[in-house]
Parts: structure tokens; sequence; C-alpha cells
């Protein structure tokens, strides 16, 4: 059986660093107010002309250093993101360019904070199905840019930022003990559009528009929804939750990661948790908390790691991955 290895990963942070007291300055909100509510202590912010296909390059380019190939060896790059840099062509191609990739193709991936959850099992699908051998996934996002920085409420929330992996097709037996993806399970349930959206777009008021939450009920849904995917990939692996030894999650706000962990009985010592430095980076938030992980030596060869998140739409899923 075809499973697609992860080979290498890589991240990329704007190099602007917003704390709880600088966004204090700029609306009514404290350091304690922020913290309390998110966990949230600071978040990275792209400058001006600072672009979301910059830091999906330098995610990229650490991830193939990472990973020991070049450009010239991806079939594919898919750039999960919310924020391209224009209505087309797609960010991917961009980044595509930047790495001297002439081959293969490029395409964005549109799921919001589950985009690269959604990319995920995209890159696996076409892996394990022959069309591509070796593909390059990033995750990238200015959420700085949909914000209406009046809005307490939300402008604290969001950072920018990228993450990246390769994957590559691997030889399997075809259980769960075989390195690679083991499976990706991912929902959507559009009737919940009007908790998270954006108001505005290409189609409706040919603007970008301003991101728009109504907080507690995203809470709600991210816990319950964010559990339920959980459970649906580790049982199509035959495995117990008590079986998996990390859990990276959306980092969204540390009180759904708390809350989803109590839900589920996870040990919180097992879930990898950014939110603090990073903030909700929506589809860069999952492979931001992976590279940390990684790098700092949590994340071993031979575990089990489940990446999970929610995000608009709504949407939700979780990939279970044996490093």
């Amino acid at each position: 059986m075809i499973r697609s290895r992860v080979i290498g990963c890589g991240a990329c942070l704007p190099a602007n660093i917003v704390t709880n007291d600088d966004l204090a300055k700029r609306v009514d909100t404290s350091d304690e107010w922020i913290r309390e509510r998110t966990g949230i202590r600071q978040r990275h912010i792209a400058v001006e002309g600072e672009k979301t296909s910059d830091m999906a390059l330098g995610a990229a380019r650490e991830a193939l250093i990472d990973a020991g190939i070049d450009a010239g060896e991806l079939d594919m790059i898919i750039v999960a993101t919310t924020t391209p840099d224009e209505s087309f062509p797609a960010t991917a191609t961009v980044v595509q360019s930047r790495l001297g990739m002439t081959r293969g193709a490029a395409f964005d991936v549109q799921a919001v904070c589950s985009g690269f959850i959604y990319g995920l099992s995209v890159a696996d699908s076409l892996i394990r199905t022959g069309a591509a051998r070796t593909i390059l996934l990033i995750g990238a996002e200015t959420m700085s840019r949909l914000l209406d920085w009046n809005d307490r409420a939300t402008c604290v929330l969001f950072g920018d930022g990228a993450g990246a992996m390769v994957l590559q097709a691997h030889d399997g037996v075809g259980d769960n003990s075989d390195q690679g993806v083991l499976n990706t399970r991912i929902f959507s349930d559009g009737r919940l559009h009007d908790m998270l959206y954006t108001d505005g777009g290409v189609s409706s008021t040919q603007t970008v528009g301003k991101l728009k939450m109504q907080g507690k009920e995203v809470f709600k849904h991210a816990v319950t929804n964010i559990a339920a995917a959980i459970v649906a990939s580790s049982q199509a692996a035959g495995l117990e939750i008590g079986d998996i030894d990390w859990f990276v999650p959306h980092q969204a706000n540390q009180r759904i990661l708390d809350g989803t962990a109590r839900k589920l009985g996870i040990d919180p010592a097992k879930v990898i948790s950014t939110v603090a430095l990073h903030g909700n980076t929506s589809a860069a938030s999952v492979p931001l908390a992976l590279v940390t992980a990684v790098r700092d030596r949590r994340i071993k060869r031979g575990d089990l790691v489940l990446l999970e998140a929610m995000g608009g739409g709504f949407t939700w899923g979780a990939g279970l991955i044996r490093w």
C-alpha cells in the first residue's frame, strides 16, 4: 500500500511581533483581558509589502532543506490559504515560480482554518492514487489584512505566518504500523456560515471585507466538532485515543484546546500549544505548531501524531500521521 510519508517540514513568521500591550495602545483591551480569554501573549504581523507568498516561500524553502530535496523533484505544490496575494492566480503558482519549479502543478485550497487538514487530505489522496509522488503542502496566511483593528473581540486573536511539509510516496503494509499518513477525515456544514465569515468578496461587494465572528457559538461548535473528528480519525485507524502520542490542534484559543482535551480525556501534556506566541494563524497554525514540536524534539520518528482543525464554513477535520 502506498503511504504519504512526511520527509521534511519548515516554518516562516514575520519578524514584526505585536504584543498584547502593543494592542492595548490601539483598542480598549489589556494583556490580562486577552490572556485570560485566549491564552495569547503575542502574534507576528506582516508589515506593509510582506505578502502571503513571501511567508509561504520561506516555509517551503525550509521544508525542502529539511527533506533534503530541491524544487525540481516536486510534482505538485498545494497552498492552503484564505488570504491569497491576489484573487487569481493561485498563490501556489507564485511559490512555484519563485522556487524555480518548472513542471507539475500548483494550486490553492480554501477551507479557512481547516485549510491545512483539507490540503493534507488532497495531497494524501493524490499520492495514494499515484497521481503524484512528491508534494509540497503549505499553510500560509496574512490574517491581519482581514481584521477590523477597532474590534477588540477579533483583532486580538489573529496573526500571520506559514508552515509547510513535504510528503512523498512510501511503501507500507496497510495497517496502523505504517509510517506516514494513516488517514484523514474532513467535514463541513454550510448552515453555520454566519458564525464566522468576512463581510466582503469578489462577487458580492468587490472588496476583501472584514472578519466577523460570533465567539461563543464558535467555541461551542469547535469543541464538539474537533472532538468528533479526533474520534473518527482514531477509530478509522483502529486505535484508541490513548494510543496517540501527540495532538497538534489548530491554535485558535487555549480554552478550545483545553476544552477538547477535557471532553476526550486527553492528557494536556500531549497537546502541542503555540497559541501564546502565534495567535490564530488560520491555515498556518497546524503546521507552525507541528514544526515547533518537531524542532524541540517532542515529536520523534515512530510517534503517532493527530492534526486537527476547525474553521469558517464551518469546516473541520483531522489527520493521523505516524511520524
